[in-house]
């Protein structure tokens, strides 16, 4: 009805006044509350705790519920009357017709005198408008009270005179009134100055987001009871959209399996798709939605991104208009230089991309790889090069930076992007299987590793071309060293040859400097040993942590050998940190710093935490899948050895009887024969304690025993058994001894496993 109103000329009489007459009544009603609708009791409170507040805007696209707020918000109102205006394009676009409607409002709640009305009821001419400006001010400050005025679909008025009725609107209300808008767009009103003085209250995106129970509610309602993990993935795709979470309750109602339809929702399902163009693309120019279209491979958009993917020119100008319009594309920084579309708006785009030129989604893959490498955003040059299915260069790509994600505790993203190319994809390309193999080492499977490296090797030995990336040969060599069939004298050598062919910034250089240090510590050569270590750790520091926290645990291997404790202290607690800090707790590789530091905290006495990194080691141990021999080895003796300390010697013979197998299959490991006779003469001493300690506990010291499980102190035991403080502490700490434990609670503990005490 408003578009026939803006396309008759009021000065056509009759015709013209009935047909406004008919359009403001349908428009300037209050809207009805919709039955099914969920409430949302946050934003109104939101709203009304805000109540003194002139102005109120809530902006967001299509389908996030601002009507629908707004309907709750004047229901609510009792301490004013409230008029509602829903403005219409090309109708109240024109400002005479706006303030006319407005007037008409304000005539419903008898707030203008009748001569105002007639004269905004007079003849239309924009000529009025500067006469009829002042006329409305002067009309808002006279109101006889207070009222809440509401304006629906201010996106609609986009033209200079209008906005400045707006804008008279509301800087003219009287003290105690407020006026509530509602847009799909920011409205281009002074907005500053009211936020400056806290008189603008504001809801956008963000706020109108559904949260986790009102999205839990709008399915119940709309017969799609969903389970919280399904709520969960549902609430991430649509973002919290009402429309999305709606539509996609729609969509799914009616499928034989609810649950699966669920997951499998998108934007390219037809009922999203279809709500999509006719919301956002329908009155969009065709040039804009091609756009959108060729530009969706990509999650975040920027100017000159966007000008790489179409080979032009002047994207920021077609950023800065769209993003201005009622789509959900929103700036993800101050400076509005990138942008980003609505999940389910990009998926709907991308499946038109994909449908009608998938030759065109390839290339555009390919051209943004080449911007975020250009920039140095190689997760995403990674990403749309897997995305194009170009192995050659998501190989290269991969191999290149290989070490900033194995090492760095990012190797499950690595991962993701590996099973999205066959295994005969992988097998023919060098720098993916040597990716492959490098993955599968740091997850502790020495079988894929070796498998992964053997199909490396042999598609670089028949290629004949020479390689686009440095070190494939160097990453060959690591997992043949790692690997060590020839023993741990052949991976010494193999990975000093290895260091001096690589560069000296070379991410590999630290691996073979672990590499080398091992061998020659496992083969007694300490000082060399040492020597190569520190190198490691200097080189690994940022570069490679998990390399660091390797080198870190056999250097405190050595000066726990040299009994330096306090410096074993210090290298394991780097290397702990190193491993918190970058989420690597979770590796295999992990293990033997664990051990070592479970190993160093028991010998000074932190035992609480000595226990916690033996578990966590034990746990890490099982996670290895037949692994390399003189890791596996070494970390089961130096575990045992703190088990031992720990008192738990059933785990340190289990641990040791597995590491004597394993030594078996490192013949030039000349260190463990000596490490496993004296874990295992730690291990006969704590048996042997075992039995005898706890025979020699005199009737004195059994008296005192029975008192420690209890929280009285020992002033306090001493008072029930009539003995002095000092009597007390004499006698614990003989049971101590006498049971082998450093502490109370140990003592408690090693009672109750050998039958003193009950549990």
């Amino acid at each position: 009805m408003g578009a026939i109103c803006a396309q008759t000329r009021m000065d056509e009489g009759g015709v013209a006044t009935y047909l406004w007459t008919m359009s403001l009544a349908v428009k300037s009603g209050h809207p009805l509350p919709r039955e099914g609708l969920v409430r949302r009791p946050r934003l109104l409170a939101k709203l009304t705790d805000e109540g003194d507040a002139p102005l109120l805007v809530i902006v967001a696209p299509a389908g996030y519920g601002k009507t629908s707020i707004l309907t709750d918000f004047t229901a609510a109102e009792r301490r004013r009357p409230s008029a509602w205006l829903a403005l219409e394009q090309w109708h109240d676009d024109d400002p005479i017709l706006l303030i006319r409607d407005i007037a008409a409002c304000l005539a419903d709640l008898g707030c203008v005198p009748g001569i105002l009305h007639d004269a905004f009821d007079a003849t239309h001419s924009a000529r009025e408008l500067t006469a009829m400006l002042p006329l409305l001010a002067a009309t808002l400050e006279q109101l006889p009270h207070p009222i809440l005025l509401v304006l629906d679909d201010v996106h609609n008025v986009r033209s200079a005179p209008a906005l400045a009725v707006l804008t008279t609107v509301a800087e003219h209300l009287p003290l105690g009134s407020q006026l509530a808008l509602a847009s799909r767009t920011r409205p281009a009103l002074p907005l500053g100055r009211l936020r400056a003085h806290r008189s603008l209250v504001e809801l956008d995106v963000l706020d109108l987001a559904m949260t986790s129970a009102e999205a839990a509610s709008l399915m119940e309602t709309s017969g799609v009871p969903v389970e919280p993990a399904d709520l969960l993935m549902l609430l991430r795709s649509t973002e919290g959209w009402p429309a999305g979470l709606y539509l996609a309750a729609l969509s799914v109602r009616d499928q034989p399996d609810a649950d699966a339809a669920l997951r499998c929702f998108s934007g390219r399902d037809h009922l999203v798709a279809d709500y999509l163009r006719e919301e956002f693309l329908s009155e969009l120019h065709a040039e804009d939605v091609e756009f959108l279209i060729a530009t969706s491979v990509s999650e975040y958009l920027c100017a000159p991104l966007c000008d790489a993917l179409l080979d032009t020119t002047g994207s920021a100008r077609t950023l800065d208009g769209l993003s201005r319009g009622p789509l959900p594309l929103t700036p993800v920084d101050r400076t509005h230089d990138r942008y980003r579309l609505h999940p389910l708006l990009r998926e709907m785009l991308l499946g038109e991309l994909r449908h009608s030129h998938p030759e065109l989604e390839e290339r555009a893959h390919l051209r943004a790889s080449v911007f975020h490498a250009r920039q140095g955003d190689f997760d995403s040059a990674i990403s749309h090069a897997v995305a194009a299915g170009d192995a050659t260069r998501a190989g290269e790509l991969l191999w290149e930076h290989l070490p900033s994600y194995v090492t760095v505790g990012r190797n499950d993203l690595l991962r993701g992007w590996l099973r999205r190319f066959s295994t005969n994809q992988i097998s023919a390309n060098p720098p993916l299987a040597l990716t492959a193999a490098h993955s599968a080492l740091a997850l502790g499977d020495l079988r894929q590793a070796e498998h992964w490296g053997l199909m490396g090797a042999a598609a670089l030995a028949r290629s004949t071309a020479p390689p686009r990336v440095a070190s494939l040969p160097a990453g060959v060599a690591v997992i043949e060293a790692a690997v060590s069939r020839s023993g741990l004298g052949s991976m010494g050598r193999d990975a000093a040859r290895a260091f001096e062919l690589e560069r000296e910034d070379s991410p590999w250089r630290p691996i073979f400097s672990l590499l080398q240090g091992v061998a020659d510590h496992l083969t007694g050569h300490r000082l060399q040993a040492r020597e190569h270590l520190e190198n490691g750790i200097h080189r690994s520091s940022i570069a490679a942590p998990t390399i660091e926290t390797l080198c870190l645990s056999q250097l405190a291997m050595i000066t726990v050998e040299e009994g330096d404790w306090e410096r074993s202290v210090d290298l394991v607690a780097r290397a702990v940190s190193q491993i918190e800090f970058y989420n690597l707790s979770s590796y295999p590789s992990s293990a033997l710093a664990y051990a070592v530091s479970a190993e160093v905290r028991s010998h000074v006495g932190q035992v609480d935490e000595g226990k916690r990194h033996a578990r966590r080691a034990s746990h890490l141990l099982g996670e290895l899948r037949d692994f390399i021999p003189w890791y596996e080895a070494e970390t089961r003796i130096t575990l045992a050895r703190a088990a031992v300390r720990l008192a738990d010697v059933r785990s340190a013979r289990t641990l040791l009887a597995e590491a004597s197998q394993l030594a078996r299959r490192v013949p030039d490991a000349v260190l463990f024969a000596g490490w496993l006779d004296e874990a295992w003469g730690l291990v006969d001493t704590a048996a042997t304690t075992a039995l005898a300690g706890p025979a020699t506990l005199t009737m004195a010291e059994l008296r005192i025993l029975r008192f420690l499980p209890t929280h009285l102190s020992f002033r306090e035991i001493g008072e029930r058994l009539h003995v002095s403080t000092n009597t007390v502490k004499t006698q614990a700490h003989a049971i101590y001894r006498k049971l082998d434990v450093r502490s109370r609670s140990d003592a408690v503990t090693r009672a109750s496993d050998i039958g003193l005490l009950e549990r």
